[in-house]
């Protein structure tokens, strides 16, 4: 059983705390993301998994054992930094070999689970290289391979892809995905790339000062955030100011700044009340001249940016500007006046 449990921890620095009471159950065989902006506790949190900080409060389990005050050495935790930390003057070989050596294995075991190792990430023939002879995508799968042969309980990887370039970083969050899958090593997985996260990930926790803001499947944070810094976090967003209306089932009508009456999905809310819509740039479509419909407004083009696959849009609505997404096939130019249609099932209302 290797579940991961982080109970009310607190960590700070000084006089700012860092991790705020937080607590987060990981199962086992899940591979859970720490997501957020620079300063949210990621790493920190990371550290006090590993040992290598202490929280000033709280506890940290690995199944029903206790581990805060157990040295790092002995927490049966595999740990993958973002600069490899390979040795230099080792072969790849001897980079897996040495944690195992450290073990007093003996030398068949060694063999046969460093190549088992190598082969995992597809390195089988790399054995008697050194680091500084392979590209930086093969460098961080031997540190992953590295970890792995170690067979710990729980694997730790702080923003491993960091260093690589915007290909080898797409390749990898796929390798390391299918590698879990194989495996099902519990993991945590720390990065403020929300790509990466969405591919990789069973679970997202997005942090923020030192709390927990939401946590989910990438589907449901992404689609329904609980509130105005997940909406803005998690890729693009557009916030539509007003209040509400009318309750409507499963949906709202709010009355924007504008004076438009805009429908949109989430619970029963007091007339009156001020909130936002969330709308996703996806999420606003381009209709045909005189098209009738719920959520179907004029709305005048701005800026059209092409990047190969689509085109960028900025339009006006509304008296704010918003930022659109529209085929290629479709395009409309700086100062076209057009109609939108603003899809209500996702585009949920937040209130403060």
């Amino acid at each position: 059983m290797s579940e991961l449990r982080l109970k009310n921890i607190y960590k700070s620095y000084g006089k700012t705390a860092v991790i705020n009471g937080l607590s987060l159950d990981v199962k086992d065989g899940e591979l859970v993301t720490l997501l957020g902006p620079s300063g949210c506790g990621k790493t920190t949190t990371l550290r006090c998994v590993t040992g290598f900080l202490n929280p000033e409060k709280g506890d940290i389990y690995i199944g029903e054992k206790n581990i805060t005050e157990i040295p790092p050495e002995k927490r049966g935790i595999g740990l993958v930094f973002q600069n490899y930390a390979l040795w230099p003057h080792m072969t790849i070989f001897e980079n897996l070999a040495f944690g195992l050596r450290l073990r007093k294995m003996k030398d068949n075991v060694i063999q046969k689970k460093v190549m088992e190792g190598l082969s995992i990430v597809k390195l089988e023939d790399f054995g008697d290289r050194y680091p500084r002879q392979l590209s930086g995508g093969q460098q961080q799968r031997v540190a992953l391979a590295r970890a792995i042969v170690l067979e710990p309980d729980i694997l730790l990887l702080d923003e491993p892809l960091s260093n690589l370039d915007a290909l080898l970083r797409e390749q990898m969050r796929f390798e390391i995905g299918q590698i879990h899958k194989n495996f099902k090593i519990t993991t945590i997985y720390v990065t403020h790339d929300q790509t990466e996260a969405m591919v990789i990930s069973d679970r997202i926790v997005i942090l923020n000062k030192g709390i927990i803001m939401q946590q989910g499947s990438p589907t449901e944070v992404y689609s329904k955030p609980e509130n105005k810094f997940v909406a803005g976090f998690m890729g693009t967003t557009n916030f539509i100011p007003g209040e509400i209306s009318e309750t409507k089932g499963s949906r709202l009508l709010m009355t924007t700044e504008g004076g438009r009456k805009l429908l949109c999905s989430g619970p029963e809310a007091e007339k009156g009340k001020k909130c936002e819509a969330a709308v996703r740039p996806e999420n606003i479509l381009f209709c045909p001249s005189g098209e009738t419909g719920e959520n179907i407004f004029p709305a005048l083009v701005t800026r059209a940016s092409y990047t190969g696959d689509m085109i960028d849009y900025e339009i006006e609505f509304d008296g704010i500007r918003l930022r659109a997404r529209g085929s290629v096939k479709e395009r409309a130019e700086a100062g076209d006046k057009i109609n939108i249609k603003i899809d209500p099932d996702h585009t949920p209302v937040l209130f403060e």
